[in-house]
Order: C-alpha cells, then structure tokens, then sequence
C-alpha cells in the first residue's frame, strides 16, 4: 500500500512540474524571446489618418511582442505619407497635401516610438518636390531623418535585411 502511494505521488509530482513547465514555457512567448532579433522597414506613403494611426498602433504591438532592444525598426515615409509628420498649420500652403496628421494625440504617438528607437526617415524627393520647409512643416524632423529618396531607401533596407511591411 505504501508503495502505491509514494508512485501515486510522484505521479503527481511528475504531472505537477510538466505542467508548471508548460505554463511557463508559453509565458515567453508573450515576452519576446522565442521572436529574437529582428530588422524591419514600415512603409508608409498614404495619407490616411486612420491607417496612419492603424499603423502606429501596428508598430507599437509589434514593439511590444519583440521588445524594443530585440528590434531595428525603421518608418520610411514618402509621397502622401510625409503627412504623418505634416503640421497642421502647414496645410493651407502646401496645396500638394490633403491631410495634415501631426496632430498632439499623433506626435504622441510618434514621440513615444522615437522613445523606444524607432526612426522615421523621411524622403528628400517628396520633401523638394512638395515645397516642405523641414523645420517649419514637420514635427520632430531633422537632416540626419532625411534620405535622398523614399522608395530607394526602402529597397537599401531589405538589401540589408529587413523585412518589408506595408500596414
């Protein structure tokens, strides 16, 4: 009887610790370690504000289930997307615009995946093209944001790479 006893126990004990295990096990995958490193290019040139915000939000789950020192995660922004970072203000006279999405609720945004290392790299063709005055227009945009082109910057970064997502 004793004997049946201590293999009933350790039967338990057994199924005890596989499935406290288990539990655990699943829990990482929540924290980012079964993603490990990874180099990603968000390509954003509509202007919609809804998908801008959709894609901000995308990018911060994404953050949330790597890690932000797991990631190298890049915005590239051209054409109608430069209205991500289009201060309102600026709209009335850069008629080559329909929306203007800088707004605080959306700075917000940005400023805090800046906060987590996110970069926004912000096309010089669409810049020139569209008469953008960088430091008067954009919200949080300096030089070392510009890259001579959008689309070819974007091709560069899965040349080295990174994993191309269009949200």
């Amino acid at each position: 009887m004793l004997k049946f006893k201590l293999k009933s126990l350790l039967a338990v004990f057994i199924a005890f610790l596989l499935g406290s295990s288990a539990v655990l096990l699943s829990g990482n995958a929540y924290t980012g370690l079964t993603y490990g490193k990874q180099k990603v290019v968000y390509h954003i040139n509509y202007d919609d504000p809804k998908k801008q915000a959709g894609a901000l939000r995308n990018i911060q789950n994404h953050i949330n289930a790597v890690g932000a020192e797991n990631l190298d995660l890049k915005v590239v922004l051209h054409g109608n997307g430069l209205a991500l970072l289009l201060e309102p203000d600026s709209l009335e006279k850069l008629t080559k615009f329909k929306h203007a999405n800088a707004t605080p609720k959306m700075t917000a945004k940005i400023d805090g995946l800046k906060d987590q290392g996110v970069s926004f790299n912000v096309c010089a063709n669409t810049v020139r093209g569209r008469k953008v005055d960088m430091e008067s227009d954009l919200y949080n945009v300096d030089q070392s944001d510009i890259v001579p082109s959008g689309v070819a910057e974007v091709a560069k970064l899965q040349q080295d790479g990174y994993v191309y997502i269009k949200p």
